[in-house]
């Protein structure tokens, strides 16, 4: 069977990562593989999921790098020589230039915590986006998956999933609520979407 190769981006601790990696183990994802990860930090946990799994990892850490063109040319040439048709940015803690992702149109997705276009944009990651979605006073938030493009959280959008906000909500519970319930679920079938066109494309 004709499969998509995947790179994940990962900046931390990788539990999409794993989401993705029990996606594939599952057969939720089952027209792409996990070819290669690729963390922009030496220390981060995911890569430590990527060798429990079998699957290459590779550092590429951003504060080593004199540029965002090294630094951006150094995972080019990683995502060249492993071959990859789709990028999943899983808790990636990078913004990819315009000439980047304009290399892989349509072929590179993210996930992010609310229901864009809420609560995204530069600045909008992490905690920060569940503590302004509760300053705000929502009473559903939730994950999208959408395509990057050149501007940050402004590609389109390829699921989404809402998830309800609890009275007495920290960032902290809401996060967790929303990675478990929403961006662990849809991140997976948007990928395996994603890999199918491709898949297709390629017959």
């Amino acid at each position: 069977m004709l499969r998509a190769s995947i790179a994940v981006l990962v900046s931390g601790s990788g539990t999409n990562l794993q989401a993705l990696i029990d996606a594939c183990n599952e057969g939720i994802i089952k027209n792409g593989v996990i070819k290669t990860v690729v963390s922009s930090k030496r220390d981060a946990f995911a890569l430590q999921r990527a060798k429990k799994a079998g699957i290459s990892a590779f550092c590429v850490p951003k504060k080593e790098c004199s540029s965002q063109e090294e630094f951006e040319g150094k995972i080019l040439d990683i995502l060249r020589k492993e071959a990859i048709d789709v990028i999943v940015l899983a808790g990636f803690m990078q913004v990819l230039s315009e000439s980047f992702v304009n290399k892989y149109p349509d072929r590179i997705i993210n996930v992010h915590p609310s229901l864009i276009p809420a609560f995204c944009g530069n600045g909008f990651y992490g905690l920060r986006v569940h503590k302004a979605a509760l300053d705000y006073g929502v009473k559903v938030s939730g994950a999208t998956v959408h395509y990057v493009n050149e501007i940050t959280d402004g590609g389109s959008i390829i699921l989404q999933k809402a998830v309800d906000v609890m009275e007495g909500d920290t960032p902290e519970t809401l996060q967790k609520r929303i990675m478990e319930q929403a961006e662990w679920v849809i991140l997976p079938k948007a990928c395996e979407m994603v890999c199918k066109r491709i898949t297709g494309e390629k017959k």
